[in-house]
């Protein structure tokens, strides 16, 4: 089974627009279905397709499995079936050994900016980056289904 442990904090502004970063890749996403018990998620990551299905959270880990599916039909899906969709922009920056996901939302909640590390159990230690603020983990408000 997929499993994700993930910590999600909100960006110092001032800090991320300061920082050297690569470009950053378009991505559109929308969902088949929102409940607390599951999510199934349509995204469009540059080039890419993907399909993902993300179970409940307990204790900082969630079922999560994802698979690509062919671009074009993942833009069919969210036309199709997604009647409300995001976008953003996510950058990948290495920092102390470790991977950080940081996304600027256009829509909804343009402004926004999140950056979430990913880790191999709830326990791992690692170090925040300057540019990261608050904490936001299991903040439900800050869950992108949720922003939808």
């Amino acid at each position: 089974m997929g499993k994700e442990i993930e910590r999600k904090f909100l960006v110092h502004k001032v800090y991320w627009e300061a920082l050297d970063k690569s470009e950053g890749i378009e991505i559109r996403q929308g969902y088949l279905n929102r409940t607390p018990e599951n999510t199934v998620r349509i995204r469009t990551k540059g080039a890419e397709g993907y399909i993902t299905i993300k179970g409940i959270e307990e204790n900082g880990i969630r079922p999560e499995f994802e698979y690509s599916i062919p671009l074009n039909e993942a833009v069919e899906m969210l036309d199709l079936f997604c009647d409300r969709v995001l976008y953003k922009t996510r950058f990948e920056i290495l920092h102390k050994g470790h991977l950080w996901e940081v996304d600027e939302f256009h829509s909804p909640n343009k402004g926004l900016v999140l950056a979430e590390i990913e880790l191999t159990n709830p326990e791992e230690s690692f170090e925040l980056p300057e540019w990261v603020s608050k904490e936001v983990t299991g903040l439900p408000e800050y869950y992108n289904a949720n922003m939808l």
